[in-house]
């Protein structure tokens, strides 16, 4: 079997990733919705369930959209629904949200705790620090 390109966040429920890997968590893991967190992310329709989430790259005081993705993550995987969530690249917006997502599930109680386990599921995961302020303004006792 080959390796894959995306990661299980939350076994066999929250998957993360790049843009290139939806078909591959598409046909292997049978996901219910998909939270695209890409400005750019593209006009077409989608043959899945895609919601688009934007989180601006490179922008400072993103707490509400990081707030809002991360919320819409939570809440699907509270109605039971796969959850998959990317951005381009999988690296820095996908990891803000996925630092954000173990927080509130409670599977973290430190931002610094969140991310470590974060990276760890996923090596990729950089989260740049207007991310990671606006992760502390979200979560301003973690």
């Amino acid at each position: 079997m080959s390796e894959k390109n995306y990661h299980a966040l939350i076994k066999d429920r929250i998957f993360i990733g790049g843009a290139d890997q939806v078909e591959e968590v598409m046909e292997n893991e049978k996901v219910d919705v998909i939270y695209d967190l890409r400005a750019e992310a593209p006009t077409e329709e989608s043959k899945y369930n895609r919601i688009h989430q934007p989180i601006v790259d490179d922008e400072e005081h993103q707490e509400e959209s990081v707030k809002k993705a991360i919320d819409e993550v939570i809440s699907s995987y509270n109605e039971g629904k796969k959850v998959y969530f990317h951005c381009g690249g999988g690296s820095n917006r996908t990891g803000t949200v996925a630092i954000g997502t173990l927080l509130g599930l409670g599977h973290a109680e430190e931002i610094d705790k969140a991310e470590e386990m974060a990276q760890g599921i996923r090596p990729k995961i950089k989260v740049k620090p207007e991310m990671k302020a606006a992760l502390k303004r979200i979560y301003p006792n973690a």
